[in-house]
C-alpha cells in the first residue's frame, strides 16, 4: 500500500478540519480532524526526518492553525485556511517527503 506524503496529510488536516467545522457547525468535530491528521503526520515526521525536525514541523502545523484566524479577517477564511496549508504542506514536503 502507498505511503500518504506527510505534507498532504497535515495539508488535509488543516482543511479538513476547518471545511468539517463550518459545514457541520461543529468546532470540537473540526477540532478533532485537526488532531488526527496533525497526530498522524507528526507521526511520519518522527519516522523520517527524526525528533527535532518533527518538533519544527509541529509547531508549524499549530501555528498555521492559531495564525489562519487573524489572516482571515483580512483575507476571507477559505483564502487564509488554503494558505496556511499551503505554506505547511511546502515546509513538509521540503523537510519530510522530498528525499523518500
Amino acid at each position: 500500500m502507498a505511503r500518504v506524503p506527510s505534507a498532504v496529510v497535515a495539508a488535509t488536516g488543516l482543511v479538513g478540519g476547518y471545511g468539517v467545522a463550518r459545514w457541520t457547525k461543529k468546532r470540537q468535530l473540526g477540532g478533532a480532524v485537526l488532531a488526527v491528521a496533525g497526530a498522524a503526520a507528526a507521526q511520519q515526521w518522527r519516522q523520517q526526518p527524526g525528533g527535532k525536525a518533527a518538533g519544527a514541523l509541529g509547531a508549524a502545523y499549530v501555528a498555521a492553525f492559531a495564525g489562519s484566524h487573524p489572516l482571515a479577517k483580512k483575507v476571507g477564511a477559505w483564502p487564509s485556511v488554503l494558505g496556511v496549508a499551503g505554506a505547511v504542506a511546502l515546509a513538509s514536503w521540503a523537510v519530510a517527503d522530498r528525499k523518500a
